[in-house]
């Protein structure tokens, strides 16, 4: 009998072990946005502002991605400006990343309150009707695990406050609300 609850325990416990090895988040950053198949522009705006070792780096990293639907809002003529400068591609692309693992539970009680992204400006979090919002911009899906942090999805595009992007999408027809707000 006790041979028998020793088997009994030991394959429970190796059922739990393969359950939380398959829960397990098993790719980075990158490569489980590279994955998902919806973050293509992102995937190509991070190689191109050479950043993917850094989102491939221990992190933890907190990444408010924007989803291909969401760059398709973006002016083209702003998405062509900032493919010809790198800095203020970093400056966007930066803005959207928190050092940290910051799940869905922890951003509910920043209600209110501004978080520093790595690119060093803050953005603001609100909780409305139940939904969360990044500087007025929806969070449509949350908490993608991955080995080096978290992924929130956007419906759109952040733009840093007072930088050389916002000029250049100035310059390009463009603003911070044409990027982050619906077109309906």
């Amino acid at each position: 009998m006790k041979m028998k609850n020793e088997i009994i325990a030991t394959t429970i416990a190796t059922m739990m072990a393969v359950t939380a090895i398959a829960k397990a988040p098993q790719g980075d950053i990158v490569d489980t946005a590279v994955a998902a198949g919806s973050f293509k522009t992102l995937v190509k705006l991070v190689q191109s502002a050479e950043l993917v070792d850094t989102l491939k780096s221990k992190g933890p990293f907190t990444v408010l991605a924007p989803n291909d639907a969401a760059f398709a809002k973006v002016p083209k003529a702003t998405m062509t400006k900032l493919g010809k400068d790198k800095d203020a591609l970093r400056g966007v692309l930066t803005y959207h990343v928190i050092s940290g693992s910051v799940l869905a539970a922890d951003v509910i009680k920043l209600n209110g309150k501004k978080v520093k992204t790595v690119n060093g400006a803050e953005v603001a979090i609100a909780v409305k009707g139940g939904k969360v919002y990044i500087n007025n911009t929806e969070v449509i899906k949350t908490d993608i695990k991955t080995s080096n942090g978290v992924i929130h999805v956007l419906k759109g595009v952040l733009l840093p406050p007072k930088t050389k992007m916002n000029t250049t999408a100035e310059a390009a027809g463009g603003s911070c609300t044409s990027c982050s707000k619906d077109k309906n």
